[in-house]
């Protein structure tokens, strides 16, 4: 199976100066983990409900005063929508992610590409093998 067949399609990303508290609100409402960070029509980051918690609530930081680019993860990570979900499976494992942004043949970004996404995919035994490595503990 293809990503494009298995992916989250309509994803929208926000610019590295969107405020923090902004996102929040956008991950409670669509009931999202992650959210891309985009600049000049190219993605430069993730803000996962992770980054949120280790990098602001975690230090007492104050929102109201942080944009994307204070708490995203750089050095994106991401897959083709016309690769073999296999191969995406690999990337997450190898990079330890959970989500992984699609991009087409103009690197464009169309969609994500879940865990989730994958238990509805993939087999039961390629799911808990990506799930394990993800999951595994950071050394």
């Amino acid at each position: 199976m293809k990503v494009k067949e298995a992916m989250h399609l309509g994803v929208k990303w926000v610019t590295p100066y969107t405020p923090v508290v902004t996102i929040a609100r956008m991950m409670r409402d669509q009931d999202i983990g992650a959210v891309p960070v985009g600049d000049n029509d190219r993605l430069v980051g993730m803000v996962t409900d992770r980054d949120i918690a280790m990098r602001v609530v975690a230090d007492g930081v104050d929102a109201t005063h942080l944009s994307a680019a204070d708490v995203m993860t750089k050095g994106i990570v991401y897959c083709r929508d016309d690769e073999n979900v296999i191969d995406a499976v690999r990337v997450m494992e190898s990079q330890r992610v959970r989500r992984l942004p699609v991009i087409d043949e103009n690197k464009r970004m169309v969609g994500i590409l879940s865990l989730g996404d994958v238990s509805h995919a993939a087999s039961q035994l390629l799911t808990g093998e990506v799930i394990k490595a993800v999951s595994a503990h950071h050394a």
